[in-house]
């Protein structure tokens, strides 16, 4: 019997949907790529026993472990759509939200709204419509993993005296890859120097045509100043949502995503969840990520206090053991003790996926997913637009020439690499390639705390040679072990704060701190990770030389026993 089991296999063998299979994958924190990934024999039996409880409980009238799958049914009610604005720093984004707030939200309302929890909703003659206030394009990048997303529509707010500037473009570029309807609202109309053609002309250039200029995407003048045009801009959006059928169900555990988590010093953490199935109540149990918690309070955007919440309601929740991530999913399930073993599971999981993932060697194939024509996405910075030009022609002969791979340029724009273009990679798997311009050093950090990868080139040619080498699948790069030193553990200190130190003796090469570590017992390895602290006597050092003594803690690790063999290597790309 094989010791794995393809996502598909076990799909088809459980008698259940794909979407089904994948959110429940989701639940417990299994990582995967798509439904052809592979599962081993444990997760696999796990899945199989959840099925199994569940259908039980269900059977038995009672509750099931976790939130059913979040699959859209005919016969679901209705619910309100889930909207974010986006747009350029100067264009009016915060000055239409607070209008809409302001007429649609206190409209009736005699104390107005008395705390901002980061969400809210306004009421229209169409219904319901629930307003994200996060910064920047929170909204699209946080949700980044097998096509979810917190989103339904995106309105691009574009001033009319200004047009579309590099933020909009960005904007634009998220909303696209998010892959939700795009509604853009050209704002400032009550300037003398407002200019609507303008804009609409440059729609058109970044494919974004208005229905008048031969295309299908709805351009709705307004003025955030006077009001002027919002009531059409909100009665469109409804439209778009009743087009889009937005439906979930009402019953059941409810699921949803983290939008915003602030930790309160009277309270404790708060955290705006969004509602997207199911119905929130007081006294879940709830998980997000690898923290758990008890709905203990829970609050509606006005701040009035709400017993339980339906799809599409966001809610400030109290009682999160610790922040949850922006951007996690969250699940109510059945009671604190599943909350704690599921967290506790997933913990797990990861930490055992560390240890797999510095085990073998890492390719660009795991980069992407498995379509006919594979699509290599990429964002582009470089030092004068004309560069930019240069590079994107090339790209673009290069991808009309290839019969497998079509080359995706997401964004270009002329400067360094910016966190914006990191939320955007890591949103669509991209590789971020600049030419003749230097990250700073704080965007390289975080792309390599995200596993984002970062190209930089000085001489033209290799980034054309780079990409065909991509494109023809004859440059993978792989990660290969490359040795520094060797320590033998003599003596293991016992430091209550700081775990157990080794004291070793470095008998080949040197010992750094930071780099990767092993230790073996026996000829066998007992423990992979990383050395955090390396010392000299009472001193803090960066490396030791062959034939010194040195204490080293090992991440995670207070099990390292005397006659251990620490080993330190470095992890160099070799290319093909």
């Amino acid at each position: 019997m094989s010791d794995k089991v393809r996502i598909y296999q076990l799909t088809k063998e459980l008698g259940i949907d794909t979407k089904q299979m994948l959110a429940l994958l989701d639940s417990i924190g299994v990582e995967y790529k798509s439904h052809s990934s592979t599962l081993d024999n444990e997760t696999a039996e796990t899945v199989r026993q959840l099925l199994h409880d569940d259908s039980s409980k269900r059977a038995a009238g009672g509750s099931t472990a976790v939130a059913e799958p979040a699959i859209q049914r005919p016969s679901d009610p209705l619910r309100p759509p889930v909207v974010t604005v986006m747009g350029h720093v100067d264009h009016g984004k915060t000055s239409l939200l607070d209008f809409i707030r302001k007429a649609k939200v206190a409209e009736g309302e005699a104390g107005g709204i008395t705390q901002h929890i980061g969400a809210y909703q306004a009421q229209t003659p169409s219904g319901l419509i629930t307003f994200l206030d996060t910064p920047g394009h929170e909204a699209f990048t946080t949700i980044r993993q097998r096509g979810a997303t917190v989103t339904d529509i995106a309105v691009i707010v574009v001033a009319a005296d200004d047009s579309i500037m590099p933020q909009t473009r960005e904007a634009i570029a998220h909303a696209k890859a998010a892959k939700v309807p795009i509604i853009v609202a050209i704002n400032k109309i009550d300037l003398p120097q407002a200019n609507i053609d303008r804009v609409k002309r440059d729609l058109v250039k970044v494919e974004l045509a208005p229905e008048d200029y031969g295309g299908d995407t709805i351009a709705v003048p307004i003025s955030a100043k006077t009001g002027q045009g919002i009531d059409q801009l909100l009665e469109l959006i409804s439209l778009v949502a009743e087009l889009e059928d937005l439906r979930a169900p009402q019953t059941g555990l409810a699921s949803g995503t983290i939008i915003e988590s602030v930790l309160d010093k009277r309270a404790g953490v708060l955290a705006t969840v969004l509602v997207q199935r199911g119905t929130l109540k007081v006294g879940d149990s709830l998980v997000s990520g690898e923290v758990w918690g008890r709905v203990r309070a829970m609050s509606d955007f006005s701040g009035a206090r709400l017993q339980e919440a339906g799809p599409s309601t966001p809610v400030q929740v109290l009682g999160f053991s610790e922040q949850p991530h922006a951007g996690d999913r969250v699940e109510a399930l059945a009671s604190d003790q599943v909350a704690k073993a599921l967290v506790s599971k997933r913990i797990a999981a990861r930490q055992e996926q560390v240890v797999q993932r510095d085990k073998r060697a890492v390719t660009l194939a795991e980069l992407f997913g498995q379509p006919k024509r594979q699509r290599l996405n990429l964002v582009l910075r470089a030092d004068t637009q004309g560069s930019l030009e240069a590079i994107k022609g090339v790209l673009a002969r290069e991808s009309e020439a290839g019969d497998e791979v079509e080359v995706n340029v997401l964004f270009d724009a002329v400067g360094a690499p910016t966190e914006a273009d990191l939320l955007l990679a890591s949103t669509a798997d991209a590789i971020v390639m600049s030419f003749g311009v230097t990250a700073p050093g704080s965007v390289k950090k975080s792309a390599e705390r995200y596993g984002i990868e970062m190209r930089s080139y000085r001489i033209i040619y290799d980034l054309i040679d780079d990409v065909k080498r991509l494109i023809r699948g004859q440059v993978e790069p792989v990660f290969a072990e490359q040795l520094l030193g060797r320590a033998e553990v003599r003596l293991v200190i016992k430091v209550p704060r700081s775990g157990n130190i080794a004291g070793s003796y470095v008998t080949e090469g040197l010992i750094r701190r930071g780099a990767k570590a092993r230790v073996l017992r026996g000829g066998k390895e007992v423990y992979k990770g990383s050395i955090v602290q390396l010392r000299r006597f009472k001193d803090d050092v960066r490396e030791v030389a062959t034939g010194f003594e040195c204490g080293i803690n090992l991440q995670n690790y207070d099990h390292v026993q005397e006659g251990d063999l620490i080993e330190c290597y470095d992890l160099v790309e070799v290319r093909a």
